[in-house]
Order: C-alpha cells, then structure tokens, then sequence
C-alpha cells in the first residue's frame, strides 16, 4: 500500500476491500457451483443448481449495490484523484466506481432472472447439441433475446442496443467500433480465405484416426504446463463446451471437449483454455478477491487464448520441438506421417459450422457471422 495514504484513507481503503471479498467470495461459489453444473453435475439437478446460483448471485449483487460503498467511494474520491493513474489505489477505484454505478442500475431480481434463465437454457442446450433439436432451445432462445433487451434498456441514451451488453466484456467499446474493425478486416480476410478454400485441400485424414483419450491428456497437458500453466494452481476437466474459469488466483481451472478419432478438438482447445487461464494466474497476488484481479478485458484475453492456440500452437516451429514426442504417444496413428503433413494437417483452412473448431484463417469470420446475427437480433431485424 502506498505511503502516501493516510490513516484515514487507509481506514477506508481496507473496509472497501473487506467488502469486496465478501462479494468476490460469493461470486466464486456461484463459479464453482456453474463450474460443477458444466462438468460433474447429474442431469436431474439443473433446476435447483439454477437457484442456487441465482441465490448468490442475487446476494453479490445486492451487496455490491449498497449504498455503503457508493459512500466509501465517494469519501475516497479525493484520494483516487490525489494518487497517480497507474497506481493500484487508483485503479482500484476507478474499475470499483465503474463497475458500481453499472450495478446499481440493474434489479438484483433481475440478476437472479437471468441466472436461472442461463443455467436452464444450458442444461436444455447439452441435451439438444447431440440430437441436433433446435426446437428445443427455440423458446429459451427467444427469451435470452428478450432479458438482452430488457438488461440494455436499463442503460437508456445508448448510441445501439448492444453497446450497454458490450461494455459489460469491453469497456468503452461501442459496437459502432466493432462494425468498423470487422468492415476492414472482412474486406481483407474474405478473399484470403476464398483463395485458399478454391485450391485442393490439405490432407488432414492422419488427425481422423484413434488417438485414445489417455494420450491426448498426458501430452497436452505436458504442452501447457510448459507453456506456463500452473497445476498447482489449476485443473483441467471435460465439459461439452470448453471454458476457463477461476474462484481464486489460486484456483483457475479449464475445460476440453474430447474425441478420441479427432486429436486437433481437445489439442487445441487446451491450448486455447491454457492461454486464457495463464493471463489469469499471471495476476498479481495483491488484488485476491478485488475488481482488479481479472483480465482487463475479453478482447484482451481472446488475444492471449489464440496467440498460444494458433500463434504458438500451430507453428512450424512448435511443432519441429514437440512432434516426435506427439509420435511417441501415439505411434500406430502418426510414425508413418511426416512433420510437414501433420503441420499441413493442423493448419487446413476449410469453411465449417463450429467456432472453436475453426482454422486459424475461418475462425474470425464466424465471430462477425455472430456478431452480424445478433446485433440484427437486438435490433428486431431477424427473428
């Protein structure tokens, strides 16, 4: 703590920290119980996972709305002023004060509405994903829509509907920025990706064998802990959607999906999860349980998760290090396979239907698709 505060500053300081723990502390076991609902949960328990998680997340909420802070962040005003930009003082009133005036605006009901909302459209969405039944989240579907209207009108005199949704991942992006990064980089993308679907396809069948489960988590694993992810900080579970998730800096855990005649779907998505989890472990110990122990942003940690995926991860130079020992593991599906058809393998540009099963090249092309969907959703233009 800086030496600059005074006694009374840091009075104040450390009962605003005291009860942002306790806020972070109920949101980390809301976490977990979403964690266990995404990865060990029985079936039959989604209706009441729903309302336990909506229990403490309608609790953080209606703690972190108390007027008790907006008072302590308003006596400290003249502190967060008086301290420089950069310091952790500073900040962590700024990102406080921010993220309070955000809160206060929105019901703590409607917090508790949506949580079970969200934990009811996932149980129905791991059910229908396998048999393909659109019909079955059609209806939860339309209802998200509706509470993302609702939750962007709570924030009136905004440029676009979506603006207030995505401040809430992106501070002071508007999606009138978004449209315009992604106008450029369509323009320059698409025939990229058009050039390169039009020639013969690279021969991936040597990624479409029997790769056994064991394998691929010995090897990733072993991969990501280089990379820097911390085991002793950290697990790594099977989910139907990969995710990465934290309760503490102590605990930032991943998820894969698997399956054993496709190696790239697990390889990759750890190494996606790991980089996420990496930027979230590298964090400094002193903001434990503050608004400030967490990723600056989504964007910001996108670019952490696909630089060790694709940047790294689908390397030529990755690969000339780590191959052999990917054929020691696996020697019946890769001895007879080179390093540069695997590496032509790994990196095939192909257009297909799942996001985080896209190359390197498609992969932002579906983020503007849903993107140009949803803000024509929002918008009432697309039902």
């Amino acid at each position: 703590m800086s030496s600059n505060l005074t006694s009374e500053d840091e009075k104040k300081l450390g009962e605003l920290r005291r009860r942002l723990l306790e806020i972070n502390d109920l949101d980390s076991a809301a976490s977990l119980l979403g964690w266990d609902q995404m990865t060990h949960m029985p079936p039959g328990g989604a209706a009441a996972r729903g309302r336990q998680m909506a229990t403490l997340r309608q609790l953080s909420h209606e703690k972190f709305t108390d007027p008790a802070i907006g008072q302590t962040l308003e006596a400290l005003r003249a502190l967060e002023e008086r301290m420089p930009y950069e310091s952790d003082e500073a900040g962590l009133l700024r990102v406080t004060r921010r993220q309070y005036e955000r809160a206060t605006r929105i019901p703590a009901e409607f917090i508790a509405r949506i949580q079970k909302h969200r934990s009811r459209s996932y149980a129905a969405w791991v059910k229908a994903r396998p048999e393909n039944d659109f019909e079955a989240v059609r209806p939860l579907l339309e209802r998200t829509l509706e509470m993302s209207r609702q939750l962007a009108d709570f924030f009136p005199g905004y440029e676009h509907i979506a603006d207030p949704l995505i401040e809430n991942f992106d501070y002071g992006l508007k999606a009138s920025t978004v449209k315009e990064i992604f106008g450029e980089l369509r323009e320059q993308l698409l025939p990229i990706a058009g050039r390169i679907t039009s020639q013969p396809p690279a021969d991936d069948s040597c990624l479409h064998r029997h790769f056994p489960i064991e394998g691929q988590t010995a090897f990733f694993s072993e991969v990501i802990r280089d990379f820097g992810y911390d085991y002793e900080r950290g697990q790594h579970d099977v989910t139907a959607h990969p995710f990465t998730t934290k309760f503490s800096l102590g605990d930032v855990r991943i998820t894969v999906r698997y399956h054993d005649h496709e190696l790239g779907q697990a390889l990759f998505s750890a190494f996606h999860e790991a980089g996420h989890a990496i930027y979230e472990q590298g964090i400094s110990p002193d903001h434990e349980g503050s608004p400030l122990a967490r990723g600056s942003s989504s964007g910001v940690h996108e670019s952490q998760s696909r630089l060790w995926e694709n940047l790294v991860g689908r390397s030529r130079g990755f690969w000339t290090h780590y191959y052999p020992r990917l054929q020691a593991v696996f020697p019946q599906a890769l001895d007879k396979v080179s390093l540069d058809t695997f590496y032509r393998a790994i990196n095939k540009v192909e257009r297909s239907l799942i996001r985080v099963e896209a190359d390197e090249v498609t992969y932002n092309l579906h983020v503007m698709l849903r993107f140009d969907l949803e803000m024509a959703l929002l918008e009432g233009k697309l039902t």
